[in-house]
């Protein structure tokens, strides 16, 4: 009899349990793309929202939405209240700095975000762990996300306070350790930004000691608000406007003509509709087969619309197409001096496929080789 209310007792827990996580939408995410900016809200419990779910991320949000930026945040984990109209993050309760970094490579691949929001340490100082090689970690972690997103914006806040004065005294020491690093990373080239999380929040604005109240949230919500303003493109324009259209010129604007083939890159019948695929087709110095570069790293035609690869895709094989200009990491290309052109985004080069030389071809991404099929040049 015993045993059998033991079993009962786990039984309803495990139930209601269930049902709780149902109740608080917590999961697997779904996609609530609105076509915008996709930012990754990365880290553990804080960025999950655990004691107000959804935490910061309603606040960031509502202040995107009353901007007028139009947002995408992404990740694989899904939660929070209906007023966060997108529920999708990165937050792993109970999550070490190693943790997130022996997972983050794949998360980012298959996200491929424009920006991160980083808010990450705080389970290293409350289990005790190695609390002294925690700012190396987090050293390694930033490197390994601007080594696969190497386009993205990644901002990088100190952990906010903890009521525990002795954990306070190891997250005080830890923080002290991060404008450093991210110095260290700005120059280098990358593009890594200090947020002061810290100071915005004091233990008051605790609900249990480590987790933020409503009001807390918030304030983190603001703090990172306003570091996304503050760097150009993070997320997007207001209104989400595209960069401004850049003013053609004889050195800017060229065709680009594939060093195998001895052909164009073509939009196919002069369509200026978002989709219709780029090819390769005899040089006619005609406006689809006029390209602008802009500092933006876009490559323009027709003044307003820019080469992009299509879905945000990685993958070889991916296609290529043009869209109107947005912004986002699949429409940012680098010319390199070999003459191949790469996708930032997916790190990979524009290709002709099978080394084709025909009218027609339809252009894809695939992993740089250095073959004449993906090497160019400005005509």
């Amino acid at each position: 009899m015993r045993m059998w209310r033991r079993w009962f007792t786990a039984a309803l827990l495990a139930v209601a349990m269930v049902t709780l996580g149902a109740m608080m939408g917590t999961g697997v995410a779904g996609a609530e793309s609105n076509g915008g900016v996709r930012v990754m809200p990365l880290g553990d419990s804080i960025t999950e929202g655990t004691q107000v779910p959804g935490g910061y991320r309603i606040g960031l949000w509502q202040r995107l939405v009353s901007g007028r930026y139009t947002v995408d945040f992404v990740g694989s984990q899904f939660n929070g209240p209906a007023n966060l109209g997108d529920h999708d993050h990165q937050g792993h309760p109970g999550w070490r700095i190693d943790q997130i970094d022996a997972n983050i490579a794949g998360w980012l691949r298959t996200q491929n975000p424009r920006t991160v929001l980083l808010h990450i340490g705080t389970n290293d100082v409350l289990q005790n762990y190695n609390v002294s090689g925690a700012p190396g970690r987090l050293s390694t972690l930033i490197d390994r996300i601007t080594a696969t997103v190497p386009s993205a914006d990644v901002f990088v806040a100190t952990i906010i306070p903890l009521s525990n004065s002795g954990q306070e005294s190891a997250a005080r020491t830890f923080n002290a350790a991060i404008p450093g690093i991210v110095q260290s990373k700005v120059n280098s080239g990358k593009r890594v930004h200090l947020v002061d999380m810290h100071s915005k929040l004091t233990t008051g604005d605790l609900i249990d000691g480590i987790h933020p109240t409503a009001g807390g949230y918030d304030k983190m919500a603001a703090a990172w608000y306003a570091a996304l303003q503050s760097v150009p493109g993070s997320i997007g324009e207001p209104g989400g406007t595209p960069s401004p259209t850049p003013t053609p010129t004889p050195s800017s604007t060229s065709a680009i003509r594939g060093v195998g083939s001895g052909r164009c890159l073509d939009v196919a019948n002069v369509s200026q509709t978002n989709g219709t695929q780029v090819q390769i087709w005899d040089c006619n110095g005609q406006s689809n087969q006029q390209w602008t570069p802009t500092g933006a790293g876009e490559l323009r035609v027709y003044g307003n619309k820019c080469l992009d690869v299509a879905n945000m895709g990685t993958a070889d094989g991916s296609q290529v197409h043009i869209w109107d200009c947005n912004g986002q990491s699949n429409q940012r290309w680098r010319f390199n001096s070999d003459g191949s052109i790469t996708a930032i985004g997916a790190n990979k080069c524009l290709d002709v496929p099978n080394h084709s030389t025909a009218n027609g071809v339809k252009l894809q991404i695939w992993s740089c080789n250095g073959a004449a099929n993906q090497r160019w040049t400005r005509v």
